[in-house]
């Protein structure tokens, strides 16, 4: 787990936030469970307007803000209203379609759209969907005043962050009356601190290091599933790569399947849309591995001897990169690793494009979108690809909708627009005490409402 630069959800982005706040601190009218399917939570039930364009929910009885004071459908009107007008609101974008939100009365919220959204849903279960006291003079950045099963009670920042139960709650109480978070800044020290008996859970083990908790025989180790898609980004607009038959023997220079067990945990992805994701699709047939077919495809390019730069952020580790070097060298292709800091990444790849190839862990859930965005740093610019995307969030039907996603995603895949290693486990070793952990999806939120702990 990385550690939140600052708390404020509302005008903060990362998983880091998401990770911990989210359903622990703050909550929105709907959530989602760890395989992704959409529940309600504030809202005790939901009901979507035949034509797809009228959302109404109704409250649950007795929600309260950690101040005290009670939830309406007022609170949840002003928070949508921010996420719709102000662009600095996480999730702005995503109310780019609400024409209208309205609270009836106390206990019902209304909002429709200007046209049907598949997504709109979905996008309530993440940080545009949580609410928050009107008028809240609360520093987000420090402090905090949600709806949760938990208070904060401290940061010690650098350290650890500390969740206390909030015994008001208005649904099922937290089984723990304390959670602490530490942040321990690399794999082998989070090992040597579960191993010392410092924590209870110990999350994103380095499935290189496992063994050491396995052979303690101190630990259950579970394996869960996340949407995090490791992607070899190819930048679509630069020569070499704007030619297809470049990226298309880049990604059949790549053994996968080594590739999977030299990380050590995870399973091979050939396409944009991992297992959890509507629109899923086993896309091994567009790539499989095939070395010399990808050296007569750089022959025909008239690359046969290409240098080539890796972008990486630097604590992803050797791994990968190390892999991609060998791979490579088999098909005449010179691969030099530039490691930098996370920063730097936002600034040179994300935001100007600078890079010819990048890897980086898309974590977020149902992102395929970015396909679709020809502005994207992936450079990738498909015209039946957007259209197929807009037709699948404009289809009422979920199942027609992914079998749309579905129709794009393997048009992206057979445009090699990119390379997608592997789709990301997460690994988690628990004390026998413990029950109740969530196993999946844990990257991008933490749900600590239902853990226990007995002594041991």
């Amino acid at each position: 787990m990385l550690e939140p630069t600052n708390l404020d959800i509302r005008h903060t982005s990362g998983a880091a936030l998401e990770q911990i706040l989210v359903d622990n601190i703050y909550e929105g009218l709907v959530t989602r469970t760890q395989d992704n399917q959409i529940e309600d939570r504030l809202a005790s039930s939901h009901e979507i307007s035949p034509d797809g364009l009228t959302y109404t929910f109704t409250l649950n009885e007795g929600i309260t803000f950690h101040d005290g004071s009670a939830l309406t459908s007022a609170d949840v009107v002003s928070s949508y209203e921010a996420v719709k007008t102000d662009a600095a609101v996480q999730g702005n974008t995503e109310f780019a379609g609400v024409e209208s939100i309205t609270a009836p009365d106390e206990k019902t919220v209304e909002i429709t759209l200007a046209s049907p959204d598949q997504n709109f849903l979905f996008a309530l279960t993440g940080p545009a969907g949580l609410v928050f006291k009107t008028g809240d003079e609360t520093d987000l950045k420090t402090a905090e005043n949600g709806t949760g099963p938990f208070t904060l009670q401290r940061w010690s920042k650098g350290s650890a962050i500390t969740f206390a139960r909030y015994d008001d709650y208005w649904g099922q109480k937290a089984g723990l009356a304390q959670v602490v978070f530490q942040y321990i800044p690399d794999f082998t020290a989070g090992v040597n601190a579960a191993l010392d008996g410092s924590v209870d859970v110990l999350t994103a083990v380095d499935p290189n290091l496992v063994s050491q908790l396995e052979d303690s025989g101190q630990f259950t180790i579970t394996t869960g599933r996340t949407t995090d898609k490791a992607t070899l980004a190819f930048n679509n607009v630069r020569a070499p790569l704007d030619d297809q038959r470049v990226r298309k023997a880049l990604r059949l220079a790549i053994d996968h399947e080594a590739l999977v067990e030299a990380v050590g945990a995870g399973e091979t992805l050939y396409g944009p849309i991992p297992e959890l994701d509507p629109g899923y699709e086993d896309l091994s047939d567009v790539a499989p591995y095939d070395p010399d077919e990808a050296k007569a495809l750089l022959n025909e390019a008239g690359v046969e001897e290409l240098d080539l730069t890796l972008t990486i952020p630097s604590f992803y580790g050797t791994t990968v990169a190390q892999v991609l070097v060998s791979d490579f060298a088999k098909v005449g292709v010179s691969l030099e690793v530039d490691r930098v800091e996370f920063a730097t990444w936002l600034e040179d790849v994300y935001k100007h494009h600078d890079y010819q190839l990048s890897f980086v862990l898309h974590v977020e859930p149902r992102d395929f979108g970015n396909w679709a965005n020809p502005d994207y740093y992936f450079g990738y610019d498909n015209p039946k690809v957007q259209e197929l995307y807009a037709q699948s969030q404009a289809e009422l039907d979920p199942d027609a909708s992914a079998e749309l996603l579905k129709k794009a995603a393997r048009i992206v895949s057979e445009d090699d627009a990119a390379d997608w290693l592997y789709n990301g486990a997460t690994l988690t070793a628990l004390t026998p005490g413990v029950s109740g952990f969530p196993k999946d999806s844990i990257n991008s939120r933490i749900d600590l409402a239902g853990i226990t702990k007995t002594a041991g």
